[in-house]
């Protein structure tokens, strides 16, 4: 049955290779179980509700994605675009997260339709690669940012962010507020840092699942600090006991407090729209650039360079979004971490299958994941930074008229903490540069890039 299902020995492996290939991409991607509730729940969501809900995303989208198109990918909340949700959308632009939900199934409703037309095509095509790349890069910066400030390595200061000290922490607290120690957050810090070299370390050494275990044993040394007496839990400063709390047994956080709470209410169909438009372009670029990626080191790709079947693995996706914005978790994507187990020898949708198994399974384990800390999660968030940092390889920065917009595209995500005024500087820059010095048809800048500046522009002037 799974072969007729899966096609094995079509695309030459076999049940044992696709099984293993499936624990290894589950085993590399398992840190967002943990991270996505983390990120999310600075918007206000319930963190144990938000880790049912990004479970259970990752279940089905792997699923579809073996069922739509038997690639052995897998899906899950996608990095990047969940800070975006959570930071952007919600802390900075003032929305409530019902209402970023919202956008997120509006995009997923979009991308469906783009799924089954061409005009995912045409969107892709008129985005320059170089600045494809940048935006990659920009978010790259923008999740260590986010972690260095969950690490609290990074701390607000006389210069806007400093390195941590206790005294310059404690200055940052309201008067009266329980000041810090080196027991509590002092120690956290220390272990944050240290979680970042050991995961370093784990990745230069090529070892399966480094982000994960570069969590574990971050968490595992913050419980043996606990234990010892080195960290003491202070809850009037967000440091809890890093033990599992099991005193409820093995049970399934409720969806409950955000399933179907997706809101339309007080929303400005203009800022609306630029929110909608950003998570499509990332999601849809995130997507492509993966699936192109993984499949060219599996050899996947065509005599012309194609994907075959690229329109049932971008439904998946779709699909999976739209059903994940119900759920109650911001976008889901195809993750490049999927290239591990591919690396394994993963070939069709069995070893995506495998990894949705072990996704599902991951439910019954919530007290495990629930009780990782934010200081333990940071160095996952540090090193995906890397990892997305590294396709600045990709920019051509021979031809300034590339590479100047891509560099205001980079810097804009982190300094002005927002993934689409990234996007949107940088193609307003591109089009604006290449425009005034003459090299817009030499560039072949496309009409759809003019109406993106034009609508980017109109924007920044109305809202």
């Amino acid at each position: 049955m799974l072969e007729k299902l899966f096609k094995l020995k079509e695309n030459k492996t076999d049940v044992r290779t696709e099984v293993v290939a499936g624990i290894t991409t589950f085993m590399t991607m398992a840190y967002i179980l943990a991270v996505n509730p983390s990120v999310l729940s600075a918007a206000g969501m319930n963190h144990g509700a938000v880790f049912t809900a990004t479970a259970i995303a990752a279940c089905i989208g792997t699923l579809l994605m073996a069922l739509f198109a038997n690639y052995p990918f897998a899906l899950a909340p996608g990095m990047g675009l969940n800070a975006y949700f959570a930071y952007t959308v919600v802390l900075n632009m003032g929305y409530t997260w019902e209402v970023a939900l919202a956008a997120v199934f509006v995009e997923g409703i979009i991308f469906i339709l783009l799924s089954v037309t061409n005009v995912r095509e045409a969107i892709f095509n008129a985005i320059p690669m170089n600045l494809k790349s940048a935006v990659s890069v920009g978010i790259g910066l923008f999740i260590a940012f986010i972690g260095l400030q969950n690490a609290k390595i990074v701390i607000s200061g006389s210069t806007l962010v400093q390195l941590f000290s206790l005294e310059g922490y404690n200055s940052t607290l309201a008067e009266g507020a329980a000041k810090a120690t080196m027991n509590d957050v002092g120690i956290t810090v220390l272990l944050a840092v240290i979680g970042v070299i050991i995961t370093a370390i784990l990745v230069v050494k090529n070892i399966k699942g480094n982000i994960l275990w570069g969590i574990l044993i971050t968490w595992i040394l913050g419980i043996i600090c606990q234990l010892t007496g080195l960290y003491v839990p202070n809850a009037e400063l967000g440091m809890y006991s890093l033990l599992p709390d099991f005193s409820n047994g093995i049970s399934i956080p409720s969806l409950s407090p955000i399933f179907g709470k997706l809101s339309f209410s007080g929303i400005h169909i203009g800022e609306f729209m630029v929110v909608v438009f950003a998570f499509l372009f990332v999601d849809i670029f995130d997507t492509l650039g993966t699936l192109i990626g993984v499949s060219t080191k599996a050899n996947m790709l065509d005599e012309n360079g194609k994907l075959p079947r690229i329109k049932g693995a971008l439904m998946a996706d779709a699909v999976a979004t739209t059903a994940g914005a119900v759920l109650g978790t911001s976008t889901v994507t195809t993750f490049v971490e999927s290239a591990s187990g591919v690396t394994e020898g993963g070939r069709t949708g069995l070893t995506a299958v495998t990894t949705a198994i072990l996704f599902g399974l991951s439910l019954l384990l919530s007290p495990i994941f629930l009780a990782i800390p934010s200081f333990a999660t940071a160095p996952a968030l540090i090193v995906v930074g890397f990892y997305m940092l590294t396709n600045v390889v990709s920019i051509d920065f021979s031809d300034f008229g590339e590479a100047i917009p891509c560099y205001i595209c980079i810097a804009a995500m982190p300094f002005f903490y927002s993934i689409s005024e990234g996007i949107a500087m940088g193609v307003i820059s591109y089009v604006a540069i290449n425009l005034f010095t003459g090299k817009a048809k030499e560039k072949k800048i496309s009409a759809l890039m003019f109406v993106l500046a034009f609508l980017f522009i109109g924007k920044y002037i109305l809202l």
